[in-house]
């Protein structure tokens, strides 16, 4: 047998330069890059190798542990999973920071691959700079954090454990049902150690992503359940668009008069003016989709993990005889609800599921109650859109705010200083309109997913681009530089809040670096906006969640900080933009869209203006026992939810 003495880095360099997957359309090279910020815990073993005998594989420079595999999950993501980064850090707070995104990936169910820097196998020089002790286990370190948040988890403590380690790392990132975070922990003495590999270990290895085929007696179960039903709604999932499944659920929904709502994962996956399409569902979801949710007498999930957004805690689809069918890649996501489940590919259980409702016959009873939700909801978009915030009154009676009775007294305050006129629901309805149909839009976290799942219109499919499944601060701007790496033809907008910001930008000087432009539209309303809403919401007063300066009080409640973002973000190198009124903000985009280099417009907006409501309850921890009469309020009306909600 031929064998090549290589060390382990040199090794796992070589081997990711010849992982193929192949979708039914022939091979395509697999991992295309690697992200680092390297240490003395990478920098001589997996640097050495990138820097001696990369292959095919670019070596990008990240700034941060985290928003690099953030830029590494969405670049996946955007690419459907078919194509993925590696991603290495150093040992100890380098590692360590790559948690988050860890997390992030495996929640979204996207793959990456993650290489931190360990401690010596050795042992000879611990404690290793970074290395953090347990006297109780001299295995254990930082990297076994990584258990918790990846798909699987190994460390290579010799040189041949890299080969199971690595054909186990592809099966699971080529996995469509149970993909993710993949952590593969590399002591630093074992990197740089050699051994003589098996040359066919470095054979090209194509890695055929077959789309399972639903059981025949499924689909059968299946077709007899929707033919009982008069009033199914399906819901469109993140599986949709990884599966290429559009055009079958846009083809379903049509044939048999099915509406459906879109999850965030979901969202684009058919154009908003499809005449089925009810738009989002959920918390987040829009008055459309939620007026037509609860009088289903049959939920399809089509590749969705029916997170408690999408179900609104378990509460939203309650039709006295409501039923849930599922199709789903993953068993375990297939069995959620007590569902019938389809355990298949979404457009192959589509395709299949429609033949079966032919051979019967079937279309829906719904008559022009779709048309009615989709036109009251436009008209609802469209004021959503003109909403506009008074100059010059001073008058707190002139204005309601979307997210009335919380800050309604202090919005003068807030307009002075942010010097501001903007809404959020204006400011989006303007974006939406004035960007390109193909360019690809990004949120995470804050109220701005609340606000796009419900009002941003996607004619173009995959463009729109949310990671809501852990809901991350600071996915945003790393995210935008990943889907300009996927797809570097088209225009990528962050849509991010000043919190998310100020959490993490640092891949903004990667995308100079890279001369890879992204566009970031930062909305700054002094605060995290989303969360103030919800503890005023449930009873309290606002507590550390606006952006004021120490009071004399003692507390945070003294004067509001006006923060110059697009000052900072102009030291690093980014053509920035101001915007406080209309003109100036559509000034400034039709200024950025025709820049060369990565932008960022400043846009001030008021608190409590961003959508608010349409009918969707969400169960949080609000408190049994309190001296406040508002909280007691709010947790019985959380025991009276609880009441209507299914328990599991």
């Amino acid at each position: 047998m031929e064998r090549i003495r290589l060390t382990t880095a040199q090794a796992l360099v070589k081997f990711l330069n010849q992982q193929y997957v192949d979708y039914g359309g022939g091979p395509e090279r697999f991992v295309h890059g690697v992200f680092t910020v390297f240490g003395h815990g990478n920098v001589l073993g997996l640097g050495q190798a990138l820097q001696e005998a990369p292959g095919e594989l670019t070596v990008y420079q990240g700034r941060n542990e985290q928003g690099m595999v953030h830029a590494a999950t969405a670049f996946a993501k955007q690419s459907r999973r078919r194509k993925i980064m590696a991603c290495t850090a150093s040992v100890g707070p380098g590692a360590a920071n790559m948690l988050t995104a860890a997390a992030t990936a495996t929640a979204n169910q996207i793959p990456v691959l993650l290489l931190p820097g360990d401690t010596f196998a050795t042992r000879q020089p611990d404690p290793v700079l970074q290395q953090m002790e347990h006297t109780y286990n001299l295995s254990i370190t930082v990297n076994d954090a990584f258990k918790a948040v990846s798909k699987y988890w190994d460390r290579v403590t010799r040189p041949e454990q890299l080969m199971s380690a690595m054909l186990n790392a592809m099966r699971v990132l080529t996995d469509p049902g149970d993909t993710g975070a993949v952590t593969i922990a590399l002591p630093q003495d074992v990197q740089g150690e050699a051994w003589e590999y098996p040359a066919d270990f470095f054979s090209k290895r194509i890695h055929r992503v077959i789309a399972r085929l639903p059981h025949p007696q499924e689909i059968a179960a299946a077709a007899e359940l929707i033919a009982s039903k008069q009033r199914p709604l399906l819901v469109c999932g993140g599986g949709v668009r990884y599966g290429d499944a559009g055009a079958a659920l846009r083809a379903f929904a049509e044939k048999f008069a099915i509406p459906f709502g879109e999850t965030q994962a979901g969202k684009s996956a058919v154009a908003s003016s499809f005449e089925y399409n009810l738009g989002g569902i959920g918390v987040t979801g829009n008055g459309c989709a939620n007026a037509l949710a609860p009088e289903a007498d049959l939920v399809i999930g089509v590749g969705t993990r029916f997170t408690d957004f999408t179900t609104a805690s378990k509460s939203l689809f309650s039709h006295p005889e409501v039923e849930f069918l599922t199709l789903n890649a993953s068993p375990y996501h297939a069995a959620k609800l007590d569902a019938l489940a389809v355990v298949c590919d979404a457009a192959e259980g589509l395709n299949a599921l429609a033949a079966a409702l032919e051979e019967r016959g079937y279309r829906s009873a719904y008559t022009d109650e779709i048309t009615r939700a989709k036109k009251s909801w436009a008209a609802e978009r469209e004021r959503l859109a003109g909403v506009e915030y008074p100059v010059n009154t001073g008058n707190t009676g002139v204005f309601t705010p979307e997210v009335a009775g919380h800050l309604d007294e202090k919005l003068p305050e807030y307009a002075e200083m942010l010097g501001t006129s903007l809404t959020q629901t204006q400011v989006l309805g303007i974006i939406n309109e004035a960007i390109p149909q193909d360019a690809i839009v990004i949120g995470a976290a804050g109220s701005l997913p609340g606000d796009m799942q419900r009002m941003w219109n996607s004619e173009v499919p995959d463009t729109y681009h949310m990671e809501y499944g852990f809901s991350c601060m600071g996915y945003e701007i790393a995210g935008a530089l990943g889907i300009k790496l996927a797809e570097p033809g088209r225009e990528v907008y962050a849509l991010v809040g000043d919190g998310s910001y100020q959490m993490l930008h640092s891949e903004l000087v990667t995308s100079l670096q890279e001369n890879r432009k992204i566009n970031v539209l930062l909305l700054d309303n002094a605060g995290f906006g989303c969360i103030n809403n919800l503890q005023m919401e449930q009873g309290m007063d606002s507590m550390a969640t606006e952006f004021r300066h120490r009071g004399t009080d003692g507390q945070l409640s003294g004067e509001l900080m006006r923060i110059d973002y697009a000052a900072s973000a102009a030291g690093y190198g980014v053509q920035t933009f101001r915007a406080s009124t209309v003109e100036e903000l559509r000034t400034a985009l039709a200024a950025a869209r025709q820049s060369e280099r990565s932008t960022l417009i400043d846009i001030k907006v008021l608190p409590k203006t961003m959508t608010h409501g349409y009918g969707a309850w969400w169960n949080v921890g609000v408190a049994e026992v309190s001296g406040q009469e508002a909280v007691q309020e709010a947790y019985d009306r959380k025991r009276s939810g609880l009441k209507t909600a299914r328990s599991y």
